[in-house]
């Protein structure tokens, strides 16, 4: 403690290194200066880059799709796109990913808000140069913001996309949300092989 109490005392004469602060003279903050936490804060939310046009890709392109989905569709009623293989049904979620009864509407939006919180601190802390990693985080989290707004508002997740093969071998209803989550975790499994 100490230690850390005397380096944060350092006046600047007692620095080395360049008249500019970093090794190119780019300028060091400091939460202790004037107007240091306000820097560190801009430093954090450009930290994401490009990486965030992916969580808000996603987003938007969820939220849109249900929009349309509950303003064109009827509840439960099956609309092929390629025969019985590919087709839209909308559903009402209210149970946890691909439809598992675990517990209540609230534990899934309480474990759903937990993971974005764990999801959001894992991306601020890859470096820059894991661009892979980053963006595969981007698409979960873009993702399970979406899941999250329809169990916030609505108390269940609408779904639509339905694939399989007869009644017998179907894939539970998902939505693109879900789509954006899967594709980032096989992304992230991927990085981290």
């Amino acid at each position: 403690r100490r230690l850390i109490r005397r380096l944060s005392r350092l006046q600047w004469r007692d620095r080395t290194g360049p008249p500019g602060g970093g090794p190119n003279g780019q300028s060091v903050y400091h939460v202790q200066e004037p107007g240091g936490r306000e820097k560190i804060r801009e430093l954090i939310a450009l930290r994401g880059g490009f990486a965030w046009w992916w969580v808000a890709g996603a987003l938007a392109l969820d939220q849109v799709t249900k929009v349309i989905v509950v303003s064109t569709m009827a509840l439960h009623r099956p609309v092929p796109l390629l025969g019985d293989v590919v087709r839209l049904t909308y559903i009402h979620n209210e149970g946890a990913a691909f439809g598992l009864k675990l517990g209540g509407p609230l534990l899934h939006t309480v474990v759903a808000i937990g993971a974005l919180g764990v999801l959001g601190w894992l991306f601020l802390r890859l470096p820059q140069t894991a661009r892979l990693q980053r963006t595969a985080l981007a698409m979960v989290l873009g993702g399970a913001l979406g899941n999250i707004i329809d169990r916030i508002r609505l108390d269940y997740v609408i779904d639509f996309f339905d694939v399989g093969i007869s009644e017998t071998w179907r894939w539970p209803v998902f939505n693109v949300a879900d789509s954006f989550v899967t594709v980032g975790v096989l992304f992230l499994a991927l990085s981290w092989s």
